[in-house]
């Protein structure tokens, strides 16, 4: 028989995901995949939070092959968990899968690797083994991606530290090192973004002064905490009226309130919508330093040699924090005032941490994963 009539077996890969975080990491993998003829790459979302969804689809190019549509107005952990399993049902029986892939933490990432369980399909957890040992900080995302990693079947980590987390688990079979697919996307979307030659207008920071990016919307920091950093955040731009502090706030009402009612008095702090994908990696590369309690931003900003304050208590992404890349300062007032003044104020401190070299990975965690895959399923 020529090899031209031998047919290959091709697998089918099912990408379950619902929020902007999740679609930026999954992007550059299920493109690469796509590439691949030996696969059949279809995608699912739950549309757990539509609109910050969406805009990075459309950046990326990635038209859905289901979309579930859950997202309602103030919902509940509860509505989404039993929407999304659900509805899953009836994707996972259409779509014919062989393996599923969920990534990180979200009850999206939880809910489509327990579906996938029930009907006895593979299931590739992509930022496995991230903890932080507290299974209320961050809240659900720790049991989220804990769940998560005992439903899995593959294991793909961003660091040694995540190795280590799974086999304290007594997991240990399939866990592939690969680094962290934030910085293939981030590396392609900076890429996309100059070959558009796109820009947004940001007229109002000032050319030449210094800008600190800030984003915050955690749960566990909601009320008394979140208070507090506005007003560590107020203190600041008082301090340094040269400095530009930048803050796209997240539709929670939670954070709209208090960050309205504390920040929008303040001439150099610019309260903005959430920026899109796109938009939202020009501000990392125009920042000097970087204010978040945001997990992915802890992996992408050194990549672009930026320093990064953490306003959380506790974090999964310690390796940062080892590597010097990233330095913890809760939401405790006094402690985010004097990190950040430090770095405005001492050029080594700066260096220190801008020069680090990022733990997260090289850029090439996408391919490794499909060349891992395309032996595991494939060959």
């Amino acid at each position: 028989m020529p090899l031209s009539d031998i047919k290959v077996k091709k697998s089918t890969l099912l990408f379950i995901f619902g929020t902007r975080p999740e679609a930026i990491k999954l992007a550059p993998l299920i493109k690469e995949f796509r590439r691949r003829e030996e696969f059949n790459t279809f995608v699912c979302v739950t549309a757990q939070h539509r609109q910050m969804l969406d805009q990075v689809l459309s950046f990326f190019e990635i038209v859905p092959d289901f979309d579930l549509d859950i997202m309602m107005p103030n919902q509940t952990l509860f509505d989404v968990t039993s929407n999304a399993l659900k509805k899953l049902e009836v994707v996972l029986t259409e779509s014919k899968a062989d393996c599923v892939f969920v990534q990180g933490d979200t009850t999206t990432a939880f809910v489509g690797a327990l579906a996938a369980y029930y009907k006895k399909i593979k299931v590739a957890h992509v930022e496995a083994g991230l903890r932080s040992h507290d299974k209320y900080s961050p809240f659900p995302e720790e049991m989220n991606r804990t769940l998560a990693g005992h439903l899995a079947d593959f294991h793909f980590t961003p660091t040694t530290q995540a190795v280590d987390h799974l086999k304290k688990e007594n997991i240990t079979r399939h866990v592939y090192n690969v680094g962290n697919t934030v910085i293939d996307a981030l590396f392609l979307g900076l890429e996309q973004v100059r070959k558009s030659k796109s820009t947004f207008d940001y007229s109002y920071l000032r050319a030449g002064n210094k800008m600190v990016l800030i984003t915050g919307h955690r749960r566990e920091s909601f009320g008394k905490p979140f208070e507090d950093i506005c007003s560590a955040i107020s203190t600041l731009a008082s301090k340094y009226p040269e400095v530009d502090f930048l803050y796209p706030v997240h539709l929670n009402p939670n954070v709209q309130e208090p960050v309205k009612r504390l920040l929008a008095n303040k001439n150099n702090v610019h309260l903005i919508e959430p920026l899109d994908y796109p938009e939202f990696i020009q501000m990392i590369e125009r920042s000097n330093i970087v204010l978040t309690d945001s997990g992915g931003l802890q992996e992408e900003a050194p990549s672009l040699g930026k320093p990064v304050l953490v306003m959380r208590e506790v974090t999964e992404r310690m390796e940062g924090v080892t590597a010097g890349t990233a330095k913890l300062v809760g939401t405790n007032k006094d402690l985010i005032v004097a990190e950040l003044s430090k770095l405005l104020d001492d050029p080594i401190a700066y260096e220190k941490m801008a020069k680090a070299v990022n733990p997260y990975g090289d850029g090439t965690a996408c391919k490794q994963i499909a060349d891992i895959v395309s032996k595991l399923l494939i060959h």
